[in-house]
């Protein structure tokens, strides 16, 4: 499935969770890389809101949760047929359902040389 969305300033709360070893090991091993602290924010159309809640409440894939944090749901995704990365679905969030988070081995941001209000196309594996 691919959608369109739009690259958006997060709370940059997720450098702190992915710095940690427990999430660095786990997606490591799932997703063959240790992700860049820190995600690329994408806020995708309300139209695509129904097969976004769909895609999340369907993903098999999870990062158990360990004493102190909470389980964290991924699906693999390529940003920009460029880059291979995941979206992640953390139980503990306070965004809204069409907001994304994209997480890669590196800093999106710089690589792609990407600004908020800037498109991006994800072509998500499910």
């Amino acid at each position: 499935m691919e959608i369109i969305g739009t690259v958006t300033t997060g709370l940059g709360k997720a450098a702190y969770f992915l710095g940690q070893d427990f999430y660095k090991n786990q997606f490591k091993e799932k997703l063959g890389f240790i992700p860049y602290p820190g995600t690329l924010n994408i806020i995708v159309e309300e139209d695509k809101l129904e097969n976004i809640i769909q895609m999340k409440n369907k993903c098999p894939n999870i990062i158990k949760p360990d004493q102190e944090f909470g389980a964290v749901k991924y699906i693999s995704a390529n940003l920009e047929n460029r880059v291979s990365g995941a979206i992640v679905f953390p139980a503990k969030t306070v965004h809204d359902e069409n907001y994304l988070e994209f997480i890669a081995e590196d800093n999106l941001r710089d690589k792609l040389n990407l600004s908020d209000g800037d498109k991006v196309s994800l072509d998500i594996k499910i």
